[in-house]
């Protein structure tokens, strides 16, 4: 049976001891919108992604979510490696996006990784600075940067090579930090441009430059 590192190319340095100690695992394929975990759990396992996409969500007293970042294959989830680490409970919520595919490592194996394995290390700790890089990024954006210009990117971000966005307004609210009454009247008011069409369920993008030229404004 061929072995899941070989599509784990983020994992290629591994050295030959360790990779045989993860080749024991299996795989598990985990449905579209599932429940990864929630605030207040504590993680069981660290999770390595081999495809699909998670996305790890904070929801504020008044009901408000905010999308803090996405997971991708090659990539880590911070609180995961917290909580494997030093114990520390979920604070956000954790969806799986698209249906998932991934490898769920025992706390016991990851510590063993981590205290034997350099390239199991550097893997871990790259990921993590990714990992609070975008977490920086998001805090940037809500603090300092206006509305329209976050609306703007992540339209962009989103839209498929014909420019088509399959996204609810309230799904573009919580990419930004905002409301969705927000989001709509700021819709309304770039379709009026003649940017974009704003349709039930998906929004196509007709002017990607003023666009672009919209999300780099200072």
């Amino acid at each position: 049976m061929m072995s899941w590192l070989r599509d784990a190319g983020f994992l290629a340095a591994l050295e030959p001891e360790w990779r045989r100690e993860l080749e024991g695992l299996k795989p598990v394929h985990v449905p579209a919108r599932t429940t990864l975990f929630r605030p207040g759990d504590a993680a069981q396992s660290f999770v390595i992604l081999l495809s699909g996409r998670i996305g790890v969500y904070l929801t504020g007293r008044n009901g408000r979510e905010l999308l803090l970042y996405a997971v991708s294959p090659g990539e880590t989830c911070v609180q995961t490696t917290l909580g494997v680490l030093g114990g520390a409970p979920y604070t956000g919520e954790a969806i799986a996006e698209t249906d998932l595919v991934a490898v769920m490592v025992p706390p016991t194996v990851f510590e063993r990784l981590m205290a034997g394995s350099s390239s199991f290390r550097q893997f871990v700790f790259r990921a993590f600075a990714a990992r609070l890089g975008d977490l920086m990024f998001v805090l940037e954006q809500v603090a300092f940067v206006k509305v329209e210009q976050r609306l703007a990117h992540v339209l962009l971000d989103r839209a498929d090579a014909s420019g088509e966005v399959s996204a609810t307004h309230q799904d573009l609210a919580v990419a930004i930090g905002t409301a969705r009454e927000v989001v709509s009247r700021r819709l309304e008011a770039i379709a009026s441009k003649g940017w974009i069409a704003n349709e039930r369920g998906s929004i196509r993008i007709l002017d990607r430059a003023a666009l672009t030229k919209m999300a780099a404004q200072p």
